[in-house]
């Protein structure tokens, strides 16, 4: 398919993050690909729920075969233990891996109680907390609105009234005084306002990465709802991203959009 119709908007979020995370900006004139980007445990897990949906699999099993074939992509110690476990429990997490894989969820679903059962189910084979569940749910409910026609203001009253994100605040007003948060209700709400204020998907993954922090999960989290109200990346961000990515998951990205890009 062409290339400009992948989904590959949260992807594209991690990899132009990815060497922000541990080296923040605070700005939004910076370089979007050096010689260090590459694709993190985001980019993986959001494949693997893909490979879910596309196969009518587990999400428990899709997430540690995925996490096994792409070791050492960043991913956190508790996820790293879950994944090798000989018995696999969820482990009560907040933290915002359960928003970062969820984006193909809003593509997929038809209704939004459909998409908030199943991004449900995504995150609480390991984010059983309520908030790693919000966060999964708020990221899935955002991206199946703005790609359903729904406006800024309807996403964002939609967001606040169901899981009390606080959406009134500004990026500029956010930048200064932010610091690494991996937890869902301390990145999800600033990812959805880098969104709401942007004003194309570019802008809007400049947004979510100088507001530093854990700048490749915000980043994705906002690049799957740019990417889903904009219904455009520019080529040069979807061809440096697919020179990143390995063959194997960029087949699966090829089949998910085939079959849900509509």
């Amino acid at each position: 398919m062409a290339k400009e119709e992948l989904i590959i908007g949260a992807i594209a979020g991690d990899v132009i993050g990815s060497v922000y995370e541990w080296r923040n900006v605070k700005a939004v004139d910076f370089d979007l690909f050096c010689h260090k980007s590459t694709f993190t445990d985001d980019s993986v897990l959001t494949v693997a729920t893909m490979d879910v949906i596309l196969n009518q699999g587990s999400y428990a099993g899709a997430y540690r075969l995925f996490g096994k074939k792409y070791p050492h992509k960043g991913y956190g110690g508790r996820f790293k233990s879950w994944v090798y476990s000989k018995n696999p429990k969820p482990y009560n997490s907040w933290g915002n891996g359960s928003a970062m894989r969820v984006s193909p969820i809003g593509w997929y679903g038809t209704r939004i109680d459909e998409v908030m059962n199943e991004a449900k189910k995504s995150a609480e084979v390991t984010h059983n907390h309520p908030e790693g569940i919000k966060g999964s749910q708020a990221t899935a409910a955002a991206i199946y609105m703005a790609r359903t026609g729904k406006n800024k203001d309807e996403i964002k009253a939609f967001i606040t009234d169901t899981f009390g994100y606080d959406l009134e605040r500004k990026i500029d007003d956010i930048r200064p005084d932010y610091e690494f948060d991996v937890s869902c209700q301390g990145s999800v709400p600033e990812a959805i306002i880098a969104f709401l204020e942007s004003t194309g998907f570019e802008n809007a993954i400049r947004l979510a990465v100088s507001i530093g922090g854990d700048s490749d999960t915000i980043a994705c989290i906002t690049g799957g709802i740019a990417e889903a109200y904009y219904q455009e990346i520019p080529d040069n961000i979807v061809e440096n991203v697919l020179k990143i990515l390995p063959r194997e998951l960029v087949k699966i990205i090829e089949k998910f959009s085939i079959k849900y890009r509509k």
